[in-house]
């Protein structure tokens, strides 16, 4: 008992205040996560759409996202975190009621895409404020907790979903538009500003604002961590789009396809506590590498599941890889972002996933309905692979950048957008 309670203080303790309030408003917003575990599911089946359409809908999501995950960098930087994250998520839960309510498919398809980019909007202002809150010493632990808190409302929501899609799908609409304003009003009511704020005359601003996106798009070591999470979100965002019309043509009910899936965060919740002191002390170019590894088989084995007990073992399987590449991720981009510039470098990040929400399903459709449901999980493993590898050689690379930015004290100065002059200050 004593050892579990020293463990559990390791663990949590020291954190401070503002990180829990943040960790509570991400636990309330994941618990009412439906729509998007049940979205293809729900656009297949009870609106008659095709599986390419359904991946349409889904990938306008992405693309939604991929504008908001950009405006939204931007904004945490120059207006603030905390006004943004605000506006995201009253946005966004007012576009969840719009979505529910969208019959045709234009509207369904306008709908998704506004709810992606309010959604998502938020992400790099989070992102930047727990950087801003918690010292580098805990980090580790800070993401993990998060994360923990992610999927266990994930688990959580996904067998909840599935006995509510069965009542009324609107439901799973009006639950997950509810809990955004209560992530909401928690933000509103007890997360302050953390942006630290400096003053700029206007035509410093201007060429910051220029300097941080050449930064940004010069910065080859950065940009190539973006590419490899770029292809490993390629292969895990199957589990929304693909995974259940996979299950679906196996003839597994809805229902089904959520207790499967809830394996996912049940799992990392039993488990992802105990990752950062597993991981502690490794390389992280070699902890990436083999969950881009575990990964890309836990999909592949997909092709020859049939049955809901093989499906479930394949989604414990790559959430093993989850579990070792979130953590690990999380540091990466905060030793590799500039202090001045952490919002446009979490929504650069952001932005692999969404280009990746909105090709995954496009692609994974394409590729089941003209060459096949197998080709599509070979594809992954095959991806999975060549990530691995990539990892491998481009880690020593990215640690030597982190470490220089540890030495220097301080990270990148964004060059000015003219020449010969002295760099700008960041705006921020």
């Amino acid at each position: 008992m004593r050892t579990m309670r020293s463990w559990f203080r390791d663990t949590t303790g020291g954190l401070p205040t503002t990180f829990w309030y943040l960790w509570s408003g991400t636990l309330i917003n994941r618990l009412g996560s439906f729509v998007l575990v049940f979205l293809a599911i729900y656009l297949t089946q009870e609106r008659g759409f095709s599986a390419s359409q359904a991946g349409l809908v889904i990938g306008l999501w992405g693309v939604g996202g991929a504008f908001g995950t950009t405006a939204g960098g931007t904004l945490a930087d120059r207006w603030g975190r905390r006004p943004t994250l605000l506006t995201a998520h009253v946005g966004a839960a007012a576009m969840m009621l719009c979505l529910g309510l969208a019959r045709d498919l234009w509207a369904v398809a306008l709908g998704a895409l506004l709810l992606g980019m309010f959604a998502e909007a938020a992400r790099p202002a989070f992102g930047a404020m727990m950087i801003d809150v918690v010292p580098a010493k805990d980090r580790l632990r800070a993401f993990s907790l998060n994360y923990w808190a992610i999927n266990l409302g994930f688990a959580c929501a996904a067998v909840l979903a599935g006995l509510a899609a069965q009542a009324d799908y609107l439901l799973l609409f009006v639950v997950d538009a509810a809990t955004m304003l209560i992530t909401a009003l928690i933000i509103f009511s007890r997360v302050p500003e953390t942006r630290q704020v400096r003053s700029v005359t206007a035509t410093a601003t201007t060429a910051a604002s220029r300097g941080a996106l050449r930064t940004i798009l010069t910065d080859r070591v950065y940009l190539g961590f973006v590419a490899l999470n770029l292809f490993a979100a390629l292969v895990f965002l199957q589990h929304i789009s693909m995974l259940p019309i996979a299950m679906g043509d196996d003839g597994l009910s809805p229902a089904t396809y959520g207790s499967v899936i809830a394996l996912n965060g049940i799992l990392i919740v039993v488990g992802q506590l105990f990752v950062p002191r597993l991981i502690r002390g490794r390389s992280r170019s070699h902890v990436l590498a083999l969950a881009s590894v575990v990964m890309g088989v836990g999909f592949g084995l997909t092709a020859f599941a049939g049955t809901a007990w093989f499906y479930g073992l394949t989604v414990l399987i790559w959430t093993v890889g989850e579990m070792l590449n979130s953590p690990s991720n999380s540091t990466l981009i905060a030793e590799l972002s500039p202090a001045e510039l952490r919002g446009r470098y979490q929504g650069v990040f952001s932005l692999s996933w969404q280009i990746a929400g909105a090709s995954a399903p496009i692609l994974g459709g394409l590729v089941r309905e003209h060459i096949g449901n197998d080709a599509l999980w070979y594809g992954c493993a095959a991806l999975g692979a060549v990530t691995a590898v990539a990892h491998l050689v481009s880690g020593p690379a990215r640690e030597r950048r982190a470490a220089a930015l540890r030495r220097s004290g301080e990270a990148l100065t964004p060059v000015t957008a003219t020449r010969g002059s002295q760099p700008a200050e960041a705006a921020v």
